[in-house]
């Protein structure tokens, strides 16, 4: 099942999207919902980032064969970093290129959606405790990461989080294929298997370290190929049984 967040009608509705139909849902897309007997087409809908995070947590190197690419070692845990939630961009929003920077990259990645508050989990317990999976852009700022040393500023510009367009749930996520599309050419191509630490080790991991509450996201870190854009360029993060999602450079 694909759960979409929409604005219609002008109010904010949750849906299922089946083909390039929505049906429309009452209630908690965390907790209990039903469907009610209203349906919209797809392209009649302004997408929405599919949930509102508190947080938005990211992991690091955390794909073999990127390692492999920066002829790093692999990490023995998670480098976890974060992103506030006024990073979130929707579906086709339009990115700002920050004036500061300089060199702003893509990083297509999966993300993980928490469906409910969970603290201290082990990895065993992780499943029943996920939503499901959606697509993210972890936009850098390379060269302020670089000056800084340390990451808040070049990861933590308005819109430098796009999410979305579902949350795709039931998914079995371990092995999706994943790519970034810019400007119409394939940049990143690569598979969740290459993961170094699984999803549940992830959830579990930073369990350990904070709560997470029902719609925070973990990005999941990127594949190899990860390179720059300009302003006016297109970008799309596909990925297996989700689908794409896009967004545009803008000045």
């Amino acid at each position: 099942m694909k759960l979409i967040r929409f604005k219609a009608e002008d109010e904010i509705k949750y849906g299922i999207l089946e083909e390039n139909k929505v049906k429309e849902i009452k209630g908690d897309i965390f907790e209990d919902y039903q469907v009610v007997d209203k349906s919209y087409q797809l392209l009649d809908l302004e997408l929405l980032a599919p949930c509102e995070p508190s947080k938005i947590i990211c992991v690091g190197l955390n794909y073999k064969d990127h390692a492999e690419e920066m002829g790093e070692e692999l990490p023995e845990e998670p480098v976890i970093f974060m992103k506030p939630a006024t990073a979130v961009s929707n579906p086709n929003q339009k990115v700002k290129y920050p004036k500061m920077s300089k060199q702003v990259d893509y990083e297509a990645e999966l993300a993980i959606v928490i469906k409910d508050e969970i603290k201290d989990l082990r990895p065993a317990e992780v499943e029943e405790h996920i939503l499901g999976y959606t697509c993210f852009n972890d936009i850098t700022a390379r060269d302020l990461q670089s000056r800084d040393g340390q990451w808040i500023r070049a990861k933590s510009f308005d819109g430098f989080a796009p999410l979305g367009p579902v949350i795709a749930t039931e998914l079995a996520a371990n092995n999706l294929g994943i790519q970034l599309i810019h400007n119409g050419e394939i940049k990143q191509d690569s598979n969740t298997n290459q993961m170094i630490f699984s999803l549940k080790e992830l959830v579990s991991f930073i369990s350990q370290v904070m709560t997470l509450k029902p719609g925070d996201v973990i990005a999941t870190g990127t594949p190899p190929g990860v390179g720059s854009v300009e302003i006016g360029d297109k970008l799309e993060v596909k990925i297996e049984g989700i689908g794409s999602l896009i967004n545009e450079i803008s000045e």
